[in-house]
């Protein structure tokens, strides 16, 4: 069937693509033809992103901390004034924190909630009238979470608001969904496992542990960047099209341990 993975020419905005999970997606964007807005705090690291991104297709860096609500406000604006229409959105900002039970701080919860949950709630409802632009029947817009394994079983560190924002992310992607179906607007969300990230660095980066991760999926090997942007493409794509409030775990099968 032709054109049923296509993605081209629809604007999307990735937050938190400048590197690790985020950049793997908007990268997989840009060379399916896409015109990709990325996003994350550093001006800088924004730009650099863009250029390297762009010398695959389109791509534009708008700074801005989502983890505010004027933040939040303001990125919105900004996408606004460059695409009156935003076919995808992809919520990929977060953050993560580990530490002992009886040490694990109190800022922790603040600081998670507000970019892991709290962000991705007001830059949706922020970018409504862009996602309603573009929606219809035969090709709804799309809102892409991500969530993670971790917001699905139990981990095995020790990130208790990780965990905890992590599913209510999944939780918000199917009340979302029920919302914002009868307007031609989808809500899904990948739950990843391990993939190269920042965020997963102090484990993959040493030879052992990096083993015993990949022994803990049964597929037995660290998620690829192609991976992830396939998932992300199947979701924004005609294929996806009739999908709303699933949860997929991205994860080689992590989850099926139960």
């Amino acid at each position: 069937m032709p054109g049923l993975f296509s993605v081209e020419d629809k604007a999307v905005l990735v937050t938190g693509g400048t590197r690790g999970i985020g950049l793997m997606i908007a990268q997989g964007f840009v060379e399916a033809g896409a015109k990709v807005i990325i996003s994350s705090r550093k001006a800088d690291v924004c730009a650099a992103a863009a250029e390297r991104l762009s010398a695959y297709g389109s791509c534009v860096a708008i700074p801005a901390d989502i983890s505010t609500t004027a933040g939040a406000s303001r990125l919105a604006e900004a996408v606004l004034a460059q695409v009156p229409a935003l076919d995808v959105l992809v919520n990929n900002a977060g953050a993560t924190w580990g530490a002992p039970l009886e040490a694990y701080p109190e800022s922790a919860f603040d600081k998670l909630w507000a970019i892991n949950v709290k962000a991705v709630f007001q830059l949706t409802t922020a970018l409504l009238p862009a996602l309603r632009a573009s929606a219809s029947a035969d090709d709804p817009a799309r809102v892409i979470n991500i969530g993670s394994i971790d917001g699905i079983r139990v981990p095995w560190m020790e990130v208790y608001a990780y965990s905890a924002t992590k599913a209510a992310v999944h939780m918000l992607t199917r009340s979302l969904a029920h919302q914002l179906a009868p307007e031609h607007i989808t809500v899904n969300a990948i739950a990843p496992g391990p993939f190269e990230s920042k965020m997963m660095a102090f484990a993959l980066d040493d030879p052992a542990t990096r083993a015993t991760i990949e022994h803990q999926v049964p597929l037995g090997r660290i998620g690829r960047p192609d991976d992830m942007a396939g998932a992300a493409i199947y979701l924004a794509s005609r294929a996806g099209a009739y999908l709303t409030g699933a949860v997929i775990p991205v994860d080689g099968g992590i989850t099926t341990h139960g």
